[in-house]
């Protein structure tokens, strides 16, 4: 879209603008920019990251673009993806936590896996996983009612009942005894390794960085971890042997999913590196979406209202047709607008090319950030605003390069649909259950580290409807 879509859809109040980082300086340094990354990369960007369709810019090095055009998104991520990969820093950080599962893969082990992969993530079998995402959640609900009127961690609430979905629709298996050692794994990541250093930048892929090393053992670690719980699912497989019916969650379908063109199976190890990046993409980006939507509602009580009465007559279960929880996800869909799961997508080119007429040699670097993408002053009206009724059927809907939460083309994520009904579900069953109110008067703000997280965990009230 080369213009702002056009507010047509009608709006009952003044919106809610939550607060947001202060924008950085147009003219930093690469010093004070590395900086501000290293601290939070969304404070890096300057006003004019937020107005104009490319930004040329040079950083260690070498040439880098912001695209913000989205005929420019399109061919990049689709029309000429072969010729863009992650990042070495991008893959330093990302293969230690997945390996060489679907999110770093490429070449002929990425279409081997895709291919594998998508039988499990169709809508059909999708819904086949419904059941294990509404029994976590009513337990999670359970749960919540026994801490109505006090202060309460929603973020920690959300991140425990989003691990737990991850853990049945994955193994079928309750997480209560290994939930908090996954919590804790992903804590330290994300606090320890996620962020990249100077060196990790500086360095070829080749020559380990200091960072490198505390990665490795964390690695080793994890992957223990991780091969414990497939042991015990496969376990529980052999305990069941002989049993009639469908497969019953994810890790049935990709242990006897089969390539569609060579007949391949997941190795072993491959296997653990999808199991890996299922639970961790599946539970942690779908946790701060669901956070960000309840922080938006506590923060508008009329959008919360509305949301409430529109589910207040659904009986939510596994048979309940998505499409009539319109506006529960649409808030969904405005929340991760606001604040998209990925918020940057880092490609370098592996050969020259041009871009949106500029030209694009080897090395060179192509950044795509829904971040600015989503709150672009071209792209949106009142792009800072949280105004659900964007995404309403019968609204005008934005192009589909600029609005991209999970990402875009043949690599995008292979289970939005899956995140979109778990989120959609739980929203409006929670919602549905309590009136929430934030108590913290401390602005929360955006951080962008691998994910679109929230600097600190505000405290909330929930009270029963």
């Amino acid at each position: 879209m080369s213009t702002a879509e056009s507010l047509d859809y009608p709006l009952k109040r003044a919106p809610l603008v939550p607060p947001r980082p202060p924008v950085a300086p147009d003219d930093m340094t690469p010093v004070q920019r590395m900086k501000a990354i290293r601290k939070n990369a969304i404070t890096s960007w300057g006003e004019r990251a937020y107005r104009e369709d490319v930004i040329a810019g040079n950083f260690l090095g070498r040439k880098s673009y912001i695209l913000n055009k989205p005929d420019a998104i399109r061919y990049v991520l689709v029309e000429n993806y072969e010729n863009y990969f992650r990042t070495p820093a991008g893959l330093r950080v990302l293969r230690p936590m997945l390996g060489d599962g679907l999110l770093i893969a490429r070449g002929k082990s990425w279409k081997h896996q895709r291919r594998t992969l998508a039988p499990a993530f169709t809508p059909r079998a999708v819904t086949t996983l419904v059941p294990h995402m509404l029994s976590a959640t009513d337990e999670a609900i359970d749960e919540l009612k026994r801490k109505t009127d006090q202060p309460l961690d929603l973020r920690e609430a959300m991140q425990r009942m989003t691990l737990e979905i991850a853990g049945r629709t994955m193994f079928s298996l309750e997480m209560g005894r290994d939930g908090a050692a996954l919590r804790n794994f992903v804590i330290e990541y994300s606090e320890r390794y996620a962020s990249p250093r100077m060196l990790d930048l500086l360095l070829p892929l080749s020559i380990p960085s200091p960072a490198d090393i505390g990665r490795a053992f964390f690695r080793r670690r994890w992957t223990r971890f991780v091969g414990k719980l497939v042991r015990e699912r496969r376990s529980m497989a052999a305990q069941l042997s002989g049993q009639q019916g469908a497969p019953r969650d994810l890790f049935d379908l990709m242990v006897t999913a089969r390539d569609p063109e060579t007949g391949e199976a997941f190795s072993d190890e491959l296997l653990g590196d999808e199991v890996a990046t299922m639970i961790l993409a599946g539970h942690e980006t779908t946790a701060t979406a669901l956070f960000w939507s309840l922080y938006l509602l506590s923060l508008d009580q009329g959008a919360q209202q509305e949301l409430a009465d529109s589910v207040a007559s659904i009986e939510i279960d596994a048979s309940t047709d998505i499409a009539k929880l319109a506006f529960t996800r649409a808030v969904v869909d405005e929340a991760m607008r606001l604040y998209p799961p990925a918020f940057l997508v880092a490609r370098a080119a592996t050969g020259p090319d041009t871009v949106a007429g500029l030209p694009v040699a080897e090395k060179d670097v192509i950044l795509i950030s829904p971040w600015l993408l989503h709150r672009h002053e071209t792209l949106w009206s009142d792009p800072h605003a949280f105004i659900p009724q964007r995404f309403m059927p019968g609204s005008p809907q934005p192009d589909r390069f600029a609005y991209m939460p999970f990402g875009a083309g043949p690599r995008i994520c292979i289970g939005a649909h899956f995140a979109l009904v778990e989120a959609t579900l739980a929203l409006a069953k929670i919602i549905q259950t309590f009136k929430v109110e934030i108590t913290s008067s401390r602005p929360v703000m955006p951080v962008g580290i691998v994910t679109t997280q929230p600097d600190h965990s505000p405290t909330f009230r929930i009270t029963r409807r």
